[in-house]
Parts: C-alpha cells; sequence; structure tokens
C-alpha cells in the first residue's frame, strides 16, 4: 500500500523550488537575455522574445505554474509540521503561502497566454502587440514577478514560528527571516532591486530546508 508522506514529498518540493530559481536565473540571464537589452526598444524586445517563444513558454512553465504548485504542497507540510504548537501562526504563515502559491501560478499562466496572443497580433500589428505585451508584463509584475510581498511574509512566518518551537535549525530560521525581509522590502519602489537578493537567498533557504524535512520525515534513514 503506497502511503502518503507530506513530509517526504514537502521537503522534495522544497528542493525542486530551489532548482527552479537556479533555472530560472540561469536562462534569464543566458537564453532569454537579448544581446544590447538595454538598447533596445519595446518592439525589439518583444520580438527577440518571439524568436524564443517555446523557450519562453517552459521557462514560464517551470518557474512560476510548476513552483506555485509544489508551494501547495511545501506550504501543506509545514503546516502540518509546524500547527501542533503555534496554531495561531502557522495558520497565518499557510494562508499566505498559499496565496502567494496561486499569485505564481497565475503569474506564469498570464505570461504564457499573453506571449502567445502578442504573438497573433505581432503578424497584424506589431505597434499593438508590442502594447499588448507591455501591459500584460505589468499584470504579471504586480501579481508575482516584482513584488515579493507576500511571499516574504511567508518565509518569515513560517521561520518565526519554526525558531519559536526550536522545529528547524536556528541559523536556518535566521536566514528565512533575513530573506522573508528582502522580500517584504520590494513593496517600495525603491527597493525594488531587493528582488534579486530575495531570489538568491531563496535557493540557499529551499535547499536547506528540504534537506531538513527530507532527514527528519517518518521512515526516513541516514
Amino acid at each position: 500500500m503506497v502511503t502518503f508522506n507530506l513530509q517526504k514529498i514537502g521537503g522534495m518540493a522544497a528542493l525542486v523550488e530551489a532548482l527552479a530559481y537556479i533555472a530560472g536565473f540561469a536562462v534569464m540571464f543566458t537564453v532569454l537575455m537579448p544581446p544590447n537589452a538595454d538598447t533596445l526598444g519595446a518592439g525589439e524586445k518583444l520580438a527577440f522574445m518571439l524568436g524564443k517563444q517555446g523557450v519562453f513558454q517552459a521557462w514560464n512553465l517551470f518557474i512560476y505554474v510548476v513552483f506555485g504548485v509544489l508551494l501547495v504542497l511545501l506550504s501543506l507540510a509545514l503546516h502540518e509540521r509546524l500547527e501542533k504548537r503555534e496554531e495561531a501562526l502557522t495558520r497565518t504563515a499557510t494562508a499566505f503561502g498559499l496565496i502567494w502559491a496561486g499569485l505564481v501560478i497565475a503569474a506564469g499562466m498570464i505570461a504564457i497566454t499573453g506571449l502567445a496572443a502578442a504573438a497573433r497580433l505581432h503578424a497584424i500589428n506589431p505597434a499593438q502587440a508590442t502594447t499588448l505585451w507591455q501591459t500584460v508584463s505589468a499584470v504579471q509584475e504586480g501579481i508575482g514577478g516584482g513584488i515579493e510581498l507576500i511571499g516574504g511574509l511567508w518565509v518569515i512566518l513560517v521561520s518565526w514560528s519554526a525558531l519559536r518551537q526550536a522545529a528547524f535549525p536556528r541559523l536556518l530560521n535566521y536566514l528565512g527571516i533575513a530573506v522573508g525581509l528582502a522580500g517584504v522590502l520590494t513593496i517600495i519602489p525603491a527597493m525594488k532591486e531587493l528582488g534579486a537578493l530575495f531570489g538568491l537567498g531563496q535557493i540557499a533557504w529551499f535547499a536547506w530546508l528540504g534537506v531538513v524535512m527530507l532527514k527528519a520525515a517518518p521512515g526516513t534513514h541516514g
């Protein structure tokens, strides 16, 4: 009989989340980075992106949609792990985790369908296609691509709950609080660049969290 071990699933999900960030940064700064990007206009950037449409769709599917689905599983696993001693705090953290998952999935689907729509329109009217893509990008940024407030709050609350009950290593919890704070501060326009720090910090936090959860999961040896 196959058992549903949520802690193992959550640990594996956390490791894949870290991988999604690594893959996201790697593809964004190589394949999806046009030459002389700073000198290109919006129309030229869209034309470049349309030439990489397949890569762009797969990239968004992984770093947003798959990431969001796995985030649901991880949020539920952390809820199971932390709720017994910090019920109210953990419930609040889980709520933010599930909200973040929904926003991330929505952002990915908007980007995927938006580029497909821009591609169809580009064949008829490139200027309108560019305007459409700029609108889609702005919506995606607002939902889950540029402001990391919700994700930051989730990481802070999870780390705080774990710190209060010594559920995870103390340094891991401190790392989570620091990374989460960087995400929260992206709500301030002048601190938007902290989003990169949030992403890089999430790689370490997710990877470390995944290892800890897998080691502690029932039925795991070693």
